[in-house]
């Protein structure tokens, strides 16, 4: 148990830290690529195998889980739309960030608010 642990632990931070990499190495050889790696679903497929193997989460259990990943993208791809146009609008990388994460928040909470983000019991 304690060595799963540790492995549902470490792989995400694994698998962040090779993707840094990747891109960091690749930015200057193929921008294509680095782009790829930089919003390749890594995170979520590491989620469900944790949700699955901490607890006995059946298909349905998971396919909820999965049902919420697909709502929260849109909230990420609305932050991403905001840090385009902002920077577009000549506004400093941090700025743009924060900005984003302003209106991510916000659809985040009224997300929340109106019971679309119910996690599965």
């Amino acid at each position: 148990m304690i060595g799963r642990m540790n492995w549902q632990r470490t792989l995400p931070v694994v698998a962040s830290i090779l993707i840094i990499l990747a891109v960091a190495v690749l930015r200057d050889r193929s921008k294509l690529l680095a782009t790829l790696f930089a919003t390749m679903p890594i995170n979520m497929p590491l989620a469900l195998w944790v949700l699955a193997s901490g607890s006995d989460a059946s298909s349905a259990t998971l396919a909820e889980y999965a049902r919420l990943f697909f709502i929260s993208l849109i909230p990420g791809l609305i932050w991403l739309g905001v840090v385009y146009a902002a920077l577009r609008g000549g506004w400093t990388l941090a700025g743009a960030v924060l900005a984003g994460y302003a209106v991510w928040g916000a659809l985040i909470g009224a997300l929340y608010a109106l019971g679309a983000l119910a996690a599965p019991k």
